[in-house]
């Protein structure tokens, strides 16, 4: 008789269990962005940037746009497009369609960032892949002001964010 035979759990238990516990300590968060959107919705921006600043340190995309979002408009805090780049990436590279949009333009209109058409291109290319249609339109425009091989570089480099997703 194996004297191992008590100790086996079968996952299709355990896994409802794991899921409700990831339910209960996600809530938490939802509240908290529920909180900053009230605020900023009252107009109370650095109220919203105090809850959703935490949100985005610890990966949530949602509020990394939302953070990026204020810094690029200067509600709640200085304006520093640089900053809302970090933000703006660090949710594009969590496939955050709309951020990948906003990186895209900002790399290619240099703000924040100095101006890189290659590497806006490529994010925009990213955006499209989702069919989002503003950014189809924003990439092939783009393409007309780019030269061969920085369309090629672009399209090179588009291919490789899209694994990092």
């Amino acid at each position: 008789m194996n004297s191992d035979a008590g100790a086996y759990i079968d996952p299709m238990r355990i896994f409802p269990l794991l899921a409700a516990l990831l339910l209960l300590l996600a809530a938490p968060a939802r509240a908290d962005f529920t909180t900053g959107l009230a605020a900023y919705d009252g107009g109370d921006y650095a109220m919203a940037f105090d809850e959703w600043l935490p949100l985005a340190q610890g990966g949530d995309a949602e509020a990394q746009i939302a953070v990026a979002d204020l810094y690029t408009q200067g509600y709640g805090v200085p304006r520093n497009p640089a900053k809302a780049v970090h933000w703006y990436k660090r949710a594009a590279l969590r496939g955050a369609v709309v951020a990948q949009i906003n990186l895209g333009d900002m790399y290619a209109r240099g703000l924040g960032v100095a101006q890189d058409l290659v590497k806006g291109r490529a994010w925009l290319r990213v955006a499209a892949q989702s069919g989002q249609e503003w950014a189809q339109k924003r990439f092939a425009a783009l393409g007309q002001k780019m030269t061969p091989d920085q369309r090629a570089a672009s399209l090179a480099l588009s291919k490789k964010l899209l694994l990092k997703q």
